[in-house]
C-alpha cells in the first residue's frame, strides 16, 4: 500500500506495531492534547501534577479509547488489530481516563464532575454513533474534542470557571470545528475515491503543528 492510497496521511503501512501507532491518529491526538495544555496554562494557580493528570486522562480517553471505538465501526484505518483487542483497549483506556477524572474530583475540585460525566458519555455516544448518530456531528465534535479538554484542564487548575477559561474553550471548539470541516473531504477522497486532497491535508498538518506549538508555549510559561 503506497502512502497515497493509505486511509489517512498519517497512516503507516499496515501490520504489527504500526497499526497501533496509526490507531491513535498521532497528529490529531497531539492537536487535541494541545487544548489541554492551553487550558491548563491559562489558569492560575498552575500545578504540573494537575496538568499531567489532565493530559493523561485525555490521552487515554481520546487518543486511545475514542479511536479504538472508531476503528470498530467499519475499520476506517484498515488496521489488522483484532476486534477483541480493540474492545479491550477502548474499555480499559476509557475506564482509566474516567478514574483519573474521579481522582481529580476527590483530590482537588468537584467543579470537574460534570466534565468527567460528559466525557464518559460523549466518547461512546459520538464514536459508536449511539441514539441514531444524534451526537455524531461537527458541532458535537467541536464541543467534545475541543471545548471539553480545554475547559476541563482549566477547571482542574483554577477550581472554578473564569472568562479566560471560557475563551480557551471557544477557541478550541472553533478550531476543532474547522478541523472536521477540512478532514471530512480528506477522508472521503482517500477512503472512497482513492485520491489525495493535497491542499487540505497540508492545511490540517499546519493547523495541527500550530496548535501544538501554542500548547507547548502555554506550558513553557510555567517552567
Amino acid at each position: 500500500m503506497s502512502a497515497e492510497t493509505r486511509p489517512a496521511f498519517y497512516a503507516l503501512a499496515p501490520g504489527g506495531w504500526r497499526d497501533y501507532v496509526t490507531l491513535v491518529h498521532p497528529p490529531y491526538t497531539l492537536w487535541h492534547l494541545s487544548y489541554v495544555a492551553i487550558g491548563a496554562g491559562l489558569a492560575a494557580p498552575f500545578a504540573w501534577t494537575r496538568c499531567a493528570v489532565a493530559l493523561a486522562a485525555f490521552a487515554l480517553g481520546m487518543g486511545v479509547g475514542a479511536h479504538a471505538l472508531d476503528e470498530l465501526s467499519g475499520r476506517p484505518l484498515e488496521t489488522r488489530i483484532p476486534e477483541r483487542t480493540l474492545w479491550a483497549l477502548a474499555a480499559s483506556s476509557i475506564a482509566a481516563a474516567t478514574a483519573l477524572g474521579l481522582y481529580a474530583c476527590i483530590a482537588w475540585t468537584w467543579w470537574l464532575a460534570p466534565f468527567v460525566v460528559f466525557g464518559a458519555f460523549i466518547v461512546a455516544a459520538y464514536n459508536l454513533e449511539l441514539f441514531g448518530g444524534a451526537f455524531h456531528s461537527t458541532l458535537w465534535f467541536a464541543l467534545a474534542w475541543g471545548a471539553l479538554p480545554a475547559l476541563s484542564a482549566y477547571v482542574v487548575q483554577a477550581e472554578t470557571i473564569r472568562v479566560e477559561g471560557v475563551a480557551a474553550a471557544v477557541y478550541a471548539a472553533l478550531l476543532s470545528y474547522a478541523q472536521r470541516v477540512l478532514s471530512t473531504p480528506v477522508r472521503i477522497a482517500r477512503r472512497q475515491e482513492g485520491t489525495v486532497r493535497v491542499e487540505l491535508e497540508t492545511a490540517l498538518r499546519t493547523l495541527a503543528a500550530a496548535s501544538v506549538a501554542i500548547g507547548v508555549a502555554s506550558l513553557l510559561l510555567h517552567v
